[in-house]
């Protein structure tokens, strides 16, 4: 028996990735291509899979270690000195009895394969396209079912991410012969979604598909004795017990271990603030989800739950409950006790947006600045406008005029057009503006990006575009990503003004109510002159009331007279 390092391979346009959670322990027998190790960036977590098999003689990275490409994993003894390759290639030949084991187990592959390539020559694999930065993605709605006959590009399926929906279309025509996911089920790129029947062409797709299949008898050998070894298994220090295959309970957290949980439930909980040590999950192997970290954020914000920080910093004999800010408990209340209910669940993205936004109001101290603009004559210019263009089909909205002042006054005061970052301001030197949108299942921003480099009618149609995406639930992770500073117009439904809460990271928002006709004295005489009400909060960590007021000021000066906009 030969002893042999183990090394991490290639893994891509990583360096120094970190160690998360060690799979095996000294002693333990693997297999080729069992998984070692998982690693994590701040993109992906991958495991590290073993490249032969053998006795784990000694490991060379523990829980939070730092690798990256040819870091020596660990020692293995491995068995035959390399036999582990030769039953790729020479399933007959004599090979030691420990590797004898494993050598039946890629016979079935090519036998697979055939049948499979049989079985591929009609139907197509329809697979999850390449859908933007999204991870996890839920399936909200199935559109077909099998048995109908779908043409190419009819959506199939709706998927709904923290941030869009979309509608996902079937790649060519056919009758649809088997459906692979339900509402409710999560799917990443390349999943296989549907089988299509009679559409023309193939899938080469059934032949990695045996693969897995045939590495998974290989690995039993190696697992057989998990049994016996159990009982030392738990008390071993290592974070072994977090994801091997059979020889350990799935389920255990090892101590010192990394909340087990992927890159995007990171950064989601990172961003809402919450401790992921403690949060229980409830994904495979104890995975912390999305829906554990939001379950979670509702329950601390209710006071049905403490986080040990919070409970730390309480005065001793205070009361408390009220979302670590030693508020009274959340009211629970059996309201059917008063009359007849009906319960509704919250639509994905109203679950979304109301963590982040209550995390931006607690966080975030808001103040809002009122101010009016006369907008009589751009009111004016803008029929007229909409009358000559009445042919181009591009209707210019109010709204298209307050982005481009907007603009102006961020140039003018910088301060409006950067982000808080630790003791440090970002000043940004693009103009992206997000304008929120109602759609039936929630508000959402999409972004207009590079304002300032465009027109008043180029402005209005990409606004048309972007907030009839919004509605049909067709927004793309990039529509909305970017925002230097929003703006939220209620001009179309009514009020005077509000207090709109700022969309982190920025560091201020408009808020736009319904223009109405006042009486104005001009000096000389009361006359009638068209008001917008403007409502600006802004974070009074960057920004002073004075500065608030002169933004206010000059915005309303620039949509009253907009020749300003030149100057």
């Amino acid at each position: 028996m030969a002893l042999m390092e183990v090394k991490v391979p290639d893994i891509g346009d990583f360096d120094d990735v970190a160690v998360i959670e060690v799979l095996v322990k000294p002693g333990d027998k693997i297999a080729v291509d069992q998984s070692l190790i998982t690693v994590e960036s701040d993109k992906a977590s991958m495991e590290i899979p073993s490249t032969a098999a053998g006795v784990v003689k000694e490991l060379k990275v523990d829980v939070g270690s730092k690798v990256k490409e040819g870091s020596v994993v660990l020692m293995l003894e491995a068995e035959g000195g390399g036999a582990a390759a030769a039953p790729a290639t020479q399933a007959p030949a004599p090979a030691p009895k420990a590797d004898q084991a494993a050598a039946p187990a890629p016979a079935p592959a090519p036998a697979a394969a055939p049948a499979s390539a049989a079985a591929a020559s009609g139907p197509v694999d329809v697979k999850l396209p390449d859908i933007g930065d999204f991870k996890d993605v839920a399936v909200i709605e199935v559109l077909v079912k099998p048995g109908d006959t779908v043409t190419a590009e009819q959506s199939l399926i709706t998927v709904e991410s923290d941030k869009a929906s979309m509608e996902i279309p079937s790649p060519s025509a056919g009758v649809l012969k088997e459906l692979k996911v339900k509402v409710g089920d999560t799917v990443n790129v390349g999943d296989l979604i549907a089988v299509l029947e009679g559409a023309a062409g193939s899938t080469p797709a059934p032949a990695p598909s045996a693969a897995p299949a045939a590495s998974s008898p290989a690995a039993a050998p190696s697992s057989a004795p998990a049994p016996a070894s159990a009982p030392a298994a738990s008390s071993a220090p290592s974070g072994a017990s977090a994801s091997a295959p059979a020889p350990h309970d799935p389920t255990a957290a090892p101590s010192g271990s990394l909340p087990h949980a992927s890159p995007s439930v990171r950064k989601f909980a990172r961003e809402l603030g919450v401790p992921l040590d403690e949060v229980k999950g409830s994904g495979p192997k104890g995975r912390i989800t999305q829906d554990d970290i939001q379950g979670f954020t509702r329950s601390v914000m209710s006071g049905a739950a403490t986080t040990k920080a919070a409970a730390a910093a309480r005065p001793a004999g205070g009361g408390g409950g009220g979302a670590g800010l030693d508020l009274l408990p959340w009211p629970k209340v059996d309201f059917t006790k008063f009359g007849p209910v009906e319960r509704k669940d919250l639509s994905r993205i109203k679950k979304i947006s109301g963590a982040n936004l209550s995390r931006n109001w607690v966080m975030i101290p808001h103040v809002t600045n009122n101010d009016e603009a006369d907008i009589t004559e751009l009111e004016a210019f803008r029929v007229s406008t909409n009358k000559e263009n009445e042919k181009s089909g591009v209707k210019v909205t109010m709204l298209a005029f307050v982005i481009k002042a907007v603009v102006a006054a961020l140039k003018k005061y910088p301060e409006f057009n950067a982000s808080l970052d630790g003791d440090q301001l970002v000043y940004k030197q693009y103009f992206h503006i997000g304008f929120a949108a109602d759609t039936p299942n929630g508000l959402v921003v999409p972004v207009l990006r590079d304002a300032d480099k465009k027109g008043i009618l180029q402005i209005s149609t990409e606004m048309g575009e972007l907030a009839k995406k919004a509605r049909d639930g067709k927004l793309g992770a990039a529509d909305m990503q970017g925002g230097c500073f929003s703006i939220s117009s209620l001009g179309g439904i009514g009020g005077t003004h509000f207090t709109p809460i700022i969309n982190a990271p920025e560091v201020a928002i408009l808020g736009l109510s319904k223009s109405a006709m006042k009486p104005v004295w001009d000096g000389k005489q009361f006359v009638p002159r068209l008001t917008l009400p403007l409502s600006l909060s802004y974070d009074h960590r960057v920004i002073d009331g004075a500065s608030a007021a002169r933004f206010n000021a000059y915005l309303s000066q620039v949509l009253a007279d907009y020749r300003r906009i030149l100057l």
